[in-house]
């Protein structure tokens, strides 16, 4: 299918190293894991297509002037910490000056683009507070706050989302299934700022935390999923659910809404 958006994934991606210990010997291994690869060969079943760069490469390459930014028609940062985005090579090893991309994305959102944050260890605030968000230009243009500390709420049982009725009538959810959702299994605990649109979130006995929130800033949209888009949050049921592929398409074109732009 021919894509009619174009996106940018930066994140979802990490590397493994081990050592191996056999006896008195042993050696080690390293292992590189793209988190997205589902995702993204969805999207383009559904028209979207998605520029996938991983977190080291982003480091060096995600967008550093408004022109390369305002190219796509939405960014999503999905387990990336705000350091890989502030600390480029050219400042953390050369110790240059650079454009704080954090600001920029902020701008782009306020001109007209979209932002989608998804949850994970470095998302948000993230693992012992790493991903470091809170107060940053991000949190300004999200639809939600987020705490100043290690924000993640791991609920190894499963939970499954609670869709508010009227929700279902927006953009997002249409033609996803009304029926329960398949389990996921932690979020980035945060909260939906005044005017933002809930339209998903934990059960109350487990916390009641927001899953899905959208909202504008400016010219722009935005949207906070604080689950994931993987492992280990998201099981496999729920990336093979037949909800999936409608419920990001229609949330990726609603962020994109680009008119403002062009």
């Amino acid at each position: 299918m021919a894509s009619d958006l174009k996106l940018l994934l930066a994140g979802e991606s990490w590397t493994t190293t081990a050592t191996h210990i056999k006896g008195w010997d042993q050696f080690h291994s390293a292992t590189f894991h793209r988190g997205a690869d589902h995702f993204v060969a969805a999207m383009r079943k559904a028209g979207i297509a998605i520029d996938y760069m991983p977190s080291h490469v982003a480091a060096a390459d995600f967008p550093l002037d408004p022109e390369a930014l305002d190219a796509y028609d939405a960014i999503i940062l999905s387990d990336i910490g705000s350091n890989t985005l502030l600390l480029p090579p050219q400042v953390w090893i050369e110790s240059k000056t650079a454009p704080n991309r954090l600001k920029l994305i902020r701008d782009y959102v306020a001109r007209g683009g979209g932002l989608v944050m998804i949850g994970g260890y470095y998302s948000f605030q993230g693992l012992n507070g790493g991903a470091r968000y809170h107060r940053t230009p991000i949190e300004e243009i999200l639809p939600v706050s987020m705490h100043p500390f290690d924000d993640r709420v791991e609920i190894p049982e499963g939970f499954t989302a609670v869709v508010p009725k009227a929700a279902r009538r927006h953009p997002v959810l249409k033609d996803v299934p009304a029926g329960p959702w398949p389990v996921l299994l932690g979020v980035n605990e945060v909260k939906a700022k005044r005017g933002a649109t809930v339209l998903a979130s934990v059960p109350a006995d487990q916390g009641g935390h927001p899953l899905l929130v959208a909202g504008t800033h400016g010219k722009g949209r935005s949207v906070a999923w604080t689950s994931d888009i993987g492992p280990h949050w998201l099981p496999g049921a729920f990336s093979d659910w037949d909800g999936f592929r409608p419920l990001w398409s229609n949330l990726l074109r609603w962020v994109a809404r680009n008119d403002a732009r062009r």
